[in-house]
């Protein structure tokens, strides 16, 4: 079996943030008295580097793999790009994020921004927990914009119930937020480009209203797109999208089964359960790549408990 590839996460204080990594994933969180929000567990940027926890890779940054390894670990006919073009995180939204939006590709050099094609898969979520996504029907970009002005868009924003197990994709443009009491597991492109529009009046850490983008949020939202592509599946493909493909695999206790072929690596998030791979055991909220290797056609997971499992990969660059 190759080498399996884990990486230390990095956890990130939020003001809408808690402690359910640790009471769910039993993390060991650095701070005892802190509200994480975000734990970034596949990450490659200059401020942020998931660096290799064991094996024969330990001590390695993405970076360094994606730069100095990128066949023999990652594949072929991948983007060409000096940094992992997606990033993957854990959120624990103890209370509701801020409504916002991502810059569109063809706006980002215009703002200085980084495009955010993104999904969630909810892996925990309260009774009544929903996301927002959109205008209501009857509001139009006119109303929308004299609520910004006048502070208050509650009224104004879609709410779509959510349930564990549940996907959303959110493309760049659309206007969102998480609402509370749900973890999420979330993959996108590799951007931290967030406009803010409305934070429903909170105060952050520091005691202060956070900055709000209202001018680059304006510009970025596409007003046309007001109902989210959602669902669940127990099993096959939940997301195709020019950035990243997202797959899904229930395992029954004492089940093996192996997703489709992929040509190329494969980042793996067990979304719950208890799996084997070999003699090397995975449980919820574990992340890892597995790498490339031309003369294996799929890798086979046994279950010791019902088990969840999401598969990442990118799709082939077609010369």
């Amino acid at each position: 079996m190759k080498n399996i590839i884990k990486f230390a996460p990095i956890y990130k204080e939020r003001v809408w943030g808690g402690r359910a990594l640790e009471e769910i994933y039993k993390r060991d969180l650095p701070d005892s008295k802190v509200k994480y929000g975000e734990s970034w567990e596949i990450v490659d940027r200059s401020t942020d580097q998931s660096v290799v926890v064991d094996g024969s890779y330990a001590g390695k940054t993405l970076n360094e793999l994606w730069t100095q390894n990128k066949e023999d670990i990652f594949g072929k006919s991948l983007p060409s790009c000096d940094r992992f073009p997606l990033l993957l995180k854990v959120l624990d939204a103890r209370e509701k994020l801020s409504l916002q939006v991502h810059p569109p590709e063809i706006l980002s050099e215009k703002l200085k921004a980084e495009p955010k094609t993104e999904m969630w898969y909810v892996a925990e979520a309260s009774n009544q927990a929903v996301i927002y996504y959109g205008l209501k029907d009857d509001v139009t970009e006119s109303d929308f914009k004299k609520s910004i002005e006048l502070g208050s868009l509650e009224d104004k924003i879609k709410s779509f119930p959510v349930v564990k197990g549940d996907f959303i994709f959110l493309p760049s443009g659309c206007l969102h937020a998480i609402g509370e009491g749900i973890v999420i597991f979330e993959i996108q492109q590799n951007s931290d480009t967030t406009f803010r529009v409305y934070d429903w009046g909170r105060l952050g850490t520091d005691g202060k209203p956070r900055k709000l983008h209202e001018e680059q949020s304006l510009m970025s939202i596409d007003f046309e797109d007001n109902t989210p592509f959602m669902g669940s599946a127990e099993n096959g493909a939940l997301i195709k999208c020019p950035y990243f493909n997202v797959d899904i695999l229930t395992l029954e206790v004492g089940g093996r089964s192996n997703f489709k072929e992929s040509s190329n690596f494969a980042i793996y998030i067990v979304a719950e359960g208890l799996v084997r791979l070999g003699d090397v055991r995975f449980q919820s909220g574990d992340f890892f790549i597995y790498p490339f290797d031309e003369l294996e056609s799929s890798i086979n997971f046994q279950a010791d408990k019902k088990s969840t499992i999401l598969r990442t990969t990118i799709p082939q660059v077609v010369n």
